[in-house]
């Protein structure tokens, strides 16, 4: 996972994690580069598809950067996520932008910078869109997002699929959207997409949905659309814990290769978590250390304002001590918050702790940073990339005084 011991001292690749937080205060991300392409490589490898960075799992611009240049391309899902990307010096070209929400404003900027393609969320896009690029003389490159309405059985809260969630554009709605097409003046129809949900471990899921997809292909085939890149979406399941599997990508090439044996278009995925989610590591400093009915509290500096997905998700995070003692105490890990929901780990065994220890929280690459808040007044926490020996700070911590300085008091007052 990156980390080790040395001396008894923690090491993420050749950094001693001990002496950044003489040097960054606490609490601070840690994003391991080699992970991160070891990651891709391994999709790249068995999958031998193109692979688009979905931004929305960990929208830094320098992993961004490095993701870009090992040769991913990249999908956004807002026009703040797009202009983040084309910051980091991404090419235009390799840009899908998605997104359930896109104003006027936002489809007219995509437009003007020539990104990819736009995948289209609903026939009032659509309409816009075509609007949208006849007021600017502009033919522009679309995808349609569909709604296959299949459950991606993984949590609720985090499935994308369904014909009851907010996404993609639903099977009978599909013959009038080619028709649209087909009348349009200044739209240029590429292909399809669709993602069904996270954290999905199960082949059987998977194929679920690509035999789904295959028939879409054919309804457009049949309206004389030709298609010319299809996009699988992610959701390939991270190993959080021991419990959860490990998705064998050899078996879903095979399952793509079978379901689309010689499919005439170009075929993608666009995960976000698989790539990021375990080289990231959360380093925070405990405040203090409490018994509360023979419950045994540590109250560290991060809490559901520095990472949430605890909070909402009970997620399960490994965290680890960054020292080594033989006695071990079983703790609740919590955060400073005033919420009894500022958990981030129940009955976890460490060596003994005591006030300005350091503990590590694991595998938060992924939908970490990009959710932190303002929450009871705390700062954003810095991020920091992890190359060999070497470290860069990639977001400073934010200051209290820059969060203050934003209130307008009002005059009256």
């Amino acid at each position: 996972m990156g980390l080790y011991f040395k001396d008894d001292k923690p090491f993420i690749e050749g950094q001693n994690i001990l002496e950044l937080t003489s040097k960054v205060p606490t609490p601070f991300y840690i994003y391991s580069q080699k992970v991160i392409q070891e990651n891709y490589n391994k999709l790249k490898t068995n999958l031998k598809r193109e692979i688009f960075y979905s931004v929305k799992a960990n929208s830094n611009q320098s992993i961004i950067k490095l993701l870009d240049s090992i040769g991913a391309g990249i999908d956004v899902v807002s026009v703040e996520e797009l202009k983040r990307a084309l910051e980091a010096k991404v090419s235009p070209g390799k840009i899908i932008f998605e997104g359930v929400g896109k104003s006027e404003k936002d489809i007219e900027f995509a437009i003007t910078k020539n990104i990819r393609q736009i995948n289209v969320e609903s026939i009032e896009e659509l309409n816009l869109i075509e609007e949208i690029s006849k007021k600017l003389n502009n033919t522009t490159s679309i995808g349609i997002r569909i709604n296959p309405d299949i459950d991606a059985k993984s949590l609720d809260k985090i499935s994308t699929g369904r014909k009851t969630d907010k996404f993609g554009i639903s099977f009978k709605e599909l013959s009038n959207v080619c028709n649209i097409i087909k009348k349009s003046e200044k739209i240029k129809f590429k292909g399809l997409s669709c993602h069904i949900g996270s954290q999905i471990f199960e082949l059987i899921t998977f194929e679920k949905f690509f035999l789904k997809m295959k028939d879409a292909v054919n309804i457009f085939k049949e309206h004389n659309l030709n298609i010319e890149h299809l996009d699988l979406g992610g959701g390939f399941g991270v190993s959080y814990s021991s419990d959860d599997k490990e998705l064998d990508f050899s078996k879903l090439a095979l399952l793509v290769k079978k379901i689309f044996p010689d499919p005439g278009f170009e075929i993608s995925f666009e995960p976000g978590r698989y790539l990021v989610a375990t080289s990231g590591f959360l380093v925070t400093k405990i405040l203090i250390n409490k018994n509360n009915s023979d419950n045994n509290f540590l109250i560290t500096d991060a809490g559901m304002q520095t990472f949430l997905r605890t909070a909402i998700y009970n997620s399960f995070h490994k965290i680890i001590s960054l020292k080594k003692e033989p006695e071990e105490i079983k703790y609740n890990i919590a955060g400073p918050i005033c919420e009894s929901s500022d958990i981030l780990g129940k009955d976890i065994l460490l060596p003994k702790q005591y006030r300005n220890d350091f503990l590590l929280i694991c595998d938060v690459g992924a939908y970490g940073s990009v959710m932190a808040s303002n929450y009871n007044s705390k700062c954003l926490p810095a991020e920091i990339l992890i190359f060999e020996n070497k470290y860069k700070i990639i977001r400073e911590s934010q200051t209290l005084e820059s969060i203050i300085n934003k209130d307008n008091i009002a005059e009256w007052l």
